[in-house]
């Protein structure tokens, strides 16, 4: 595990209500309607407080009313192994700290709604867990105003520097499932991303460039598909690649499920793994070692990092300060059955 990014240094004291209305030229009741998620203010008058929140802070005066002894975990979409294995390291934590875990879906968005954000608040829960996702700015700060933690797992994007968040390494993820390969003697390699705006497809896809230009194999653009980590592409993508004037012998899916969908592909044209196309994945999900053959794979220990995640959340719910904003967890080749040296 690698720790990135420390805890930035302490700024000014924050405002109290009285002073950030005064700011504003309102009332502290409307302020005190924005910091508390109230809806009843005018959109100009919430984007001035909030702005000014959001430069100088927010000081409660008065005693922090208890949060629920809930941690809000939320996914962008509850499909496949995925979910299921980050669940289990968040449950192992908020067991651990009396704390239930209620799990919401944005149904395929990767931002929440207004509705989403409206309901957190009024819940109260100990703090936020965003997986694959991420919030707008405005919601953030309506989460800091409410002194409810944040912490994003897996981030779809860059976290930067102000919100704590957990990933894999990505990139070395890439560059050992391409070099694998590449060591059994493959130099037609296809890659199947995930989504481009996601980070880690992006970090996937440099490795796997990495991994080529250090062998001295040209990058084909023909064998890079674009994907969104769906079962689907692989088969859609790996029945384009078969038909090639000059195939590959292998294929690297920057998911598990992408490689469930190769694997379909090559058994509708008649074709064995590994003995005509040899299959990586990435995640190391379970089921994965009883694909037929077995699937050979880079494991991110989703269960870890979903338990480190949730230890930083308790941390920032308990009023300390996070050593690392920011945890990196090594990922590891898993060699199994569906990687051998091509025929060809």
């Amino acid at each position: 595990m690698t720790v990135v990014d420390g805890p930035a240094a302490p700024g000014p004291a924050p405002l109290t209500l009285a002073q950030l209305a005064e700011l504003a030229g309102v009332s502290t009741a409307t302020v005190s309607k924005v910091v508390n998620g109230r809806s009843a203010v005018a959109p100009q008058t919430r984007a001035l407080i909030e702005d000014l929140i959001r430069e100088h802070g927010y000081r409660r005066q008065r005693r922090r009313v208890s949060p629920a002894a809930v941690v809000e975990l939320v996914f962008h979409e509850l499909a496949g192994d995925y979910p299921t294995e980050i669940i289990k390291g968040v449950g192992q934590v908020a067991h651990e700290h009396r704390l239930a875990v209620a799990v919401s879906e944005l149904q395929g968005r990767h931002t929440p709604g207004n509705d989403w954000i409206e309901d957190v608040l009024n819940r109260r829960p100990t703090g936020v867990i965003a997986v694959f996702s991420n919030l707008t700015e405005a919601q953030r700060d309506r989460l800091t105003a409410r002194e409810i933690p944040l912490v994003l797992l897996d981030p779809l994007g860059d976290p930067g520097q102000r919100v704590p968040s957990v990933g894999a390494g990505n990139w070395n993820g890439g560059l050992s499932a391409t070099r694998h390969l590449l060591e059994l003697g493959h130099r037609r390699i296809a890659i199947i991303t995930g989504p481009v705006h996601a980070l880690s497809s992006r970090a996937r896809l440099d490795g796997y460039r990495a991994a080529l230009d250090t062998a001295g194999v040209p990058v084909d653009q023909d064998l890079i598909c674009q994907g969104d980590y769906q079962i689907q592409d692989g088969l859609t993508h790996t029945g384009r690649l078969l038909r090639l004037p000059e195939p590959p012998t292998a294929v690297f899916t920057c998911n598990d499920g992408q490689a469930i969908g190769v694997y379909h592909a090559a058994h509708e044209l008649g074709l064995r793994i590994p003995d005509d196309l040899s299959v990586i994945g990435f995640d190391d999900m379970p089921s994965m070692r009883w694909a037929i053959p077995p699937l050979t794979t880079i494991r991110q220990p989703l269960t870890e990092m979903a338990a480190a995640a949730t230890a930083m959340l308790v941390t920032l719910a308990e009023g300390d300060p996070l050593q690392r904003n920011r945890l990196e967890f090594a990922t590891e080749l898993v060699v199994r059955g569906s990687t051998a040296p091509p025929k060809r």
